[in-house]
């Protein structure tokens, strides 16, 4: 029997070897994003802690420059967490992009895996076809013996 060679084959092991790329780089991209959001958690935590001691600090004796140093502080971690929270949202944007390219590159192998199985059909067809010309063929020849045989 002949076997089934699928003429595009290189073409869908590229679309593969593309889509894993695509899968690793979103798995990248996301690592990335995690990234940027816990550095952003971790600042506003830090903020927190600094507004718990602006309270402390203005319930016991008053100390100006502590007050002062606390606010300024304050005012800087929000700051921080301003641009934190800007690099989280262009991590976003790229993580977004990466999902596309990795849906795409999904499609596309699907599309070739599809093409592949409808040329194995045809395939299939085909064979099946040679082998009903075959068996006519035998009939044929049988039955034609069997009647110089008489």
């Amino acid at each position: 029997m002949a076997k089934f060679i699928y003429r595009m084959q290189n073409i869908l092991n590229i679309k593969e070897k593309l889509e894993e790329q695509a899968r690793n780089d979103y798995a990248a991209q996301r690592a990335v994003l995690n990234e940027a959001e816990d550095e952003e958690e971790r600042l506003r935590d830090t903020k927190k802690s600094y507004e718990k001691e602006a309270v402390k600090l203005r319930s016991d004796s008053l100390n100006i420059r502590e007050i002062e140093e606390n606010t300024n502080a304050i005012a800087i971690l929000d700051r921080f967490i301003k641009e934190q929270h800007q690099v989280v949202e262009r991590e976003e944007e790229k993580l977004e992009e990466r999902r596309a390219e990795l849906e795409e590159a999904i499609k596309e192998r699907k599309t070739q895996e599809k093409l592949k199985e409808h040329a194995f059909d045809e395939f299939k067809a085909e064979i099946n076809h040679q082998e009903a010309k075959e068996i006519d063929e035998l009939t044929s020849y049988t039955f034609g013996a069997k009647k110089r045989g008489k």
